[in-house]
């Protein structure tokens, strides 16, 4: 079943959250410091993520390309309209606001090369490992990120399923069609761009800034437009 790794990221994202609004009374000052303490691990992840790619070219014009398309369609206010519809519907005696759950734990668990190439390996080879693996991780972040934000984190799930679960269906037939070279550079690439997007994501975590995250998210798919465009032209030319 192509889908097993990803239905089971979405139940442990539901569970952590679960599990973290159990443990919501804890002291604000405790609340803070956990937050910031998240934030700085993000920002060393998205910095590690952020140097694995090959050529930061690609990266920077795919975040200029994609803030440029994002800013015109506004996806943050899209995103944070959703998530405060979503608050409207729990009513406002929810700990926390879940527009902010909501779309901070969206782009974490969306955002990165785990979500990607785990849905890849899920639909091309039937192995969920690299699935599993995220969703022990996703679990535990909820729990942590609920205990602060508050129960908007559980709808982070949808888009998890949705995205992870597209991906892995293309991910049937693609090897049909992309040659493993393609995919190997826009894996690369790709992770570096989305690693710059969450070192943006753990300064915003931290409070020392605010950046408007979703609006770069279209960058991933400037990257993949790049780094083909590249392998076809070193192909021919």
């Amino acid at each position: 079943m192509f889908l097993l790794g990803t239905l089971v990221n979405g139940l442990l994202i539901i569970i952590g959250t679960l599990l973290g609004k159990m443990l919501h009374r804890i002291p604000e000052n405790i609340k803070g410091t956990v937050m910031h303490a998240i934030g700085l691990a993000v920002i060393v992840l998205g910095l590690q993520m952020a140097l694995k790619g090959e050529n930061f070219l690609v990266v920077i014009i795919s975040l200029v390309f994609g803030a440029v398309i994002g800013e015109y369609f506004a996806l943050e206010n899209k995103l944070n309209t959703l998530g405060d519809w979503l608050e409207r519907k729990m009513g406002s005696s929810s700990q926390g606001s879940i527009s902010q759950g909501f779309v901070t734990a969206t782009l974490i668990f969306v955002i990165g090369a785990m979500a990607i190439i785990g849905a890849l390996d899920s639909g091309i080879r039937g192995d969920h490992d690299v699935l599993y693996t995220k969703a022990i991780i996703d679990g535990f972040t909820a729990l942590i990120l609920t205990t602060t934000l508050g129960i908007g984190v559980l709808f982070s799930a949808v888009p998890v399923v949705i995205y992870q679960g597209l991906i892995a269906l293309f991910a049937t037939q693609i090897d049909q069609f992309v040659p493993n070279l393609l995919m190997d550079s826009f894996i690369k690439e790709m992770t570096a761009t989305g690693g710059v997007m969450i070192f943006a994501i753990g300064l915003n975590l931290t409070g020392l800034i605010k950046i408007r995250v979703a609006n770069l998210l279209p960058g991933i798919f400037v990257v993949g437009v790049i780094v083909t465009i590249m392998y076809y032209y070193q192909l021919y030319f």
